[in-house]
């Protein structure tokens, strides 16, 4: 696993094509910005994992 530290209004770059934004940081929450292609399909973990056992 690839661990980096950013501060709020830094960026990540993954593949040359999405960015990744810290926008937002209060106490234990952080708050991102990403932007992608439209044929990338971002969803939060908890919510790929609900579906995908909703798909079993």
């Amino acid at each position: 696993m690839l661990v980096l530290t950013r501060k709020p209004g830094e960026a990540l770059l993954v593949n040359g094509s999405i960015e990744i934004q810290v926008l937002e940081v209060k106490g234990k929450q952080v708050k991102l910005g990403i932007v992608a292609p439209p044929e990338v399909h971002i969803l939060r973990k908890e919510l790929f994992e609900r579906i995908r056992e909703e798909n079993l």
